[in-house]
């Protein structure tokens, strides 16, 4: 049974009347809108995220969708998802033809015993491009059929990956801004070169001094403060995170995709589950795999896959969420978070779509540092997840043994994922297909890859991608190797508690 099934009747009975189109609301409280106002907000006025009560009492054709090509499953999905967008489907298509280096979008490569489903091969080489190439169109249509008037400035926290995705998707877009602020020191040489060499007349990119908690937090204090009263007239904030329902909508498509090829493979039928092995450090990519589920995809077990930062691993394991204990930087910098903002969503589902309790959860942790949910709660949640946790030397050991043993050569945040699914084979696998899912190219992390098949890495990170290609005989991709030689255009550094005022004064420049 649908974790939803079990609540969503109570919930609907005890909610306030929204407006005929108004479907999602916010995790902490009653405010309800429209597909199109929640993607334009990005965060609820309350500090909340947009989930839509009845996510799971919506039909969906399944098996229909399954067969049709990747850009219509697309757009079947994201309409239903996101309903009351006009023309998805010429939003999908302006969102991916031609962006992709594959037609398949997602490609899923058989790797020994399972599969991996490649995510990376969107302009950026990274797994956010698959959302934030479509997070643009949703936008512009939203604000063209609301009328909007305000400019739209994006406010976003990465830990790696979303930035240069986030800029590379709404840079020199009309009517709006984007400002991206990353860890000081806490992405890769690559990650941090893609940034900061970011083109655009609407674009600031700003390092924080600290780690991706202390600039999320204080993106999302941004929020809480300027909710209505932006202090530039005629702007409003929004989110390229996942936290942003808009954000999210777009990663529920490629675990369809994973599940139509291996249908088409003659490996599953129709119905017969499959298991997802998901590095997560927001808890959105795991999440989006658990809203296929809601919606019908025969999705079996999703394993959580956490690096040494392992806050998720502990909480689906004991209950407990506390984010009191040791940051670690690791040769996975995407996942080095310890506040991990979506699965606030998943807390509103099991909690029964009670608003309350997760609004008391979420202040114990800001005011506190921890909660803990009931018993009965973590069994619901563990219906559909298993968590496994990898340490740095568990990394490294994953990504030597996998180029070794397949030819296969992931990067850091893969083989988390991989050690994960090695750990849960042995513990709990029923035998069903297993999809690991690869979220970036192993160019993005040249000195780590290196490092892990034994070499010494030597020069800057463009002369690690060289040795990288020489060592492997795989071409980085062009997206990586063409940073070589562009000028820097942002240079600044701040402390996690000037980003109130760096916002302020840059949204009169955007």
């Amino acid at each position: 049974m649908r974790l939803f099934d079990r609540f969503h009747k109570n919930q609907e009975a005890s909610a306030p009347a929204p407006a005929a189109d108004a479907i999602f609301c916010s995790t902490r409280g009653g405010d309800r809108v429209t597909a199109m106002e929640a993607v334009l907000r990005g965060m609820a006025p309350d500090g909340g995220l947009y989930v839509e009560p009845g996510i799971a009492s919506r039909p969906f054709d399944v098996k229909a969708c399954l067969a049709l090509s990747p850009l219509q499953q697309a757009e079947k999905i994201l309409a239903h998802l996101l309903p009351g967008f006009p023309d998805m489907g010429a939003l999908v298509r302006r969102a991916y033809e031609g962006r992709f280096a594959s037609p398949a979008l997602t490609p899923l490569v058989p790797v020994g015993d399972q599969y991996v489903l490649e995510l990376f091969h969107g302009p950026t080489a990274a797994f956010k491009d698959v959302a934030l190439c479509m997070l643009p169109q949703l936008m512009t249509a939203a604000r063209t059929r609301t009328g909007a008037a305000e400019k739209t400035v994006i406010l976003t926290a990465t830990s790696g990956d979303t930035g240069k995705a986030a800029l590379e998707g709404f840079h020199d877009v009309p009517g709006t801004g984007i400002v991206v602020f990353f860890p000081h020191q806490g992405v890769s040489s690559v990650q941090e070169a893609q940034m900061l060499t970011q083109k655009g007349s609407n674009v600031a990119v700003c390092a924080v001094r600290g780690n991706f908690d202390d600039c999320q937090s204080a993106v999302k204090q941004v929020f809480s403060a300027y909710a209505g009263t932006c202090p530039v007239p005629g702007v409003r904030l929004s989110s390229a995170n996942s936290i942003n329902i808009g954000r999210l909508a777009p990663q529920v498509v490629y675990y369809f995709l994973a599940y139509a090829d291996l249908m088409n493979r003659g490996r599953i039928q129709y119905g017969d589950p499959v298991d997802y092995v998901v590095p997560t450090g927001n808890f959105g990519d795991i999440l989006a795999g658990w809203y296929a589920k809601q919606i019908g995809l025969p999705v079996g077990r999703l394993v959580c896959a956490s690096n040494a930062n392992r806050v998720l691993t502990d909480f689906l394991t004991t209950g407990l969420y506390d984010r009191r204990r040791t940051f670690y930087k690791t040769s996975s910098p995407s996942m080095d978070i310890l506040v991990s903002s979506n699965l606030e969503r998943l807390l509103y589902y099991a909690e029964g779509c009670d608003a309350a309790l997760v609004r008391n959860d979420m202040l114990r942790l800001q005011n506190s540092g921890y909660y803990k949910i009931s018993v009965g709660v973590l069994d619901r949640i563990r219906e559909d997840f298993s968590a496994y946790a990898c340490s740095e030397e568990e990394t490294l050991a994953a990504i030597r043994r996998c180029f070794a043993e397949t030819g296969y050569l992931p990067d850091t945040h893969t083989a988390v994922a991989l050690h994960a699914a090695e750990e849960y084979r042995r513990a709990e696998s029923d035998g069903a297909p297993l999809v690991v899912l690869s979220t970036a190219s192993p160019f993005k992390f040249p000195e780590a890859v290196l490092t892990a098949l034994g070499e010494v890495p030597a020069g800057d990170a463009f002369a690690q991608m060289e040795q990288l290609a020489r060592l492997t005989k795989l071409a980085a991709p062009a997206a990586l190797s063409s940073l070589q030689g562009l000028p820097v255009l942002h240079k600044d550094v701040i402390d996690r508690a000037d980003i109130a005022d760096y916002v302020k004064a840059k949204l009169p420049q955007l």
